[in-house]
């Protein structure tokens, strides 16, 4: 007999709060509705006190039949956390924002009560976002060390701080720049306003498909942010006699890397998918996020003087 149930994930910050009260409604609401959550080993028995009469499994740690959305009550970083689980199932992601405006997040957890009716008649679209799927060989064309994939970007960082890391770039196989530096950036257009943004790199409109090349106050004529096109693959090998290295993806997972390592980073096979409830333009959560003056100075300044007087 075939189980048609519909299943939901859903995780969240088990320390917040916030967060609990806003999933155990959540997860109440779409049980009324016959509707399944799934819920991960750190938070099931919290949601199970408060909703002991909700339909609630265990997260699965392998494979996910049925499951038709992944729903994140928290910021960006807990969003990153529960793709890690969605993007090898190609599940699609809802973030619920519990404080900071995030790029991620699609709702404040002030509206479970109309995300629970979304999520009920399925009414949201997804769109895709690329990835990055990084490795790290011993040399050029040696064996693969480890292998990992990034959302937002992936960063070969000097671990020594009174050391230069060096580095040689290359881009589809071809030399580009050495650099003595602090660390190498390559992010994807979502990424472009996270680490990569702090680094001076430009922002990147989410639906392109891009590479984002951002070096770390490198000591070099020529260090400047490139955009690359999403079928290049980029090289990072850490030359002979320098300080040991890092390899960050998302600033969540990480390899050490030694003199001669390769690290290559290249478009990566899975998309993240993010559902969305409302087709709000990226540039309305770039003004939000960075509270950009869009009455422009002169109009700021009269309203300044306006309030104080």
């Amino acid at each position: 007999m075939n189980d048609h149930r519909r299943r939901v994930a859903v995780t969240l910050h088990p320390r917040r709060p916030a967060a609990l009260e806003a999933a155990a409604e959540f997860v109440e609401g779409l049980s009324r509705h016959g509707i399944t959550c799934l819920i991960a080993e750190d938070a099931i028995d919290l949601l199970s006190g408060r909703v002991p009469a909700a339909a609630i499994e265990p997260l699965p740690v392998d494979e996910a039949p049925g499951c038709e959305l992944a729903v994140v009550f928290g910021g960006d970083g807990n969003i990153l956390r529960a793709a890690e689980w969605a993007l090898p199932r190609e599940i699609p992601v809802l973030g619920v924002n519990l404080g900071h405006v995030g790029f991620l997040a699609e709702l404040d957890s002030s509206q479970v009560g109309s995300l629970i009716e979304r999520v009920v008649a399925a009414d949201y679209h997804v769109e895709e976002r690329m990835t990055i799927d990084t490795v790290v060989r011993d040399g050029t064309g040696g064996p693969i060390r480890w292998s990992s994939f990034a959302i937002n970007e992936c960063s070969v960082e000097k671990l020594a701080r009174e050391r230069m890391l060096e580095v040689l770039v290359r881009i589809d196989g071809r030399p580009l720049s050495r650099w003595a530096t602090d660390g190498v950036l390559v992010a994807t257009p979502t990424g472009s306003t996270a680490y990569a943004f702090s680094a001076h790199g430009p922002v990147i409109w989410p639906e392109l498909s891009a590479l984002l090349l951002v070096p770390l106050s490198a000591h070099a004529l020529f260090a400047r942010p490139l955009v690359l096109s999403d079928t290049t693959v980029v090289s990072i090998e850490v030359l002979p006699a320098t300080s040991p290295g890092v390899l960050w993806c998302d600033g969540r997972r990480s390899f050490d890397v030694a003199e001669g390592s390769v690290i290559e980073a290249r478009a990566g096979q899975h998309r993240l998918r993010l559902a969305r409830t409302s087709e709000q333009p990226f540039v309305t959560r770039l003004v939000r996020k960075f509270g950009l003056p869009v009455d422009g100075w002169r109009g700021g300044a009269e309203r300044d003087a306006a309030h104080a007087r």
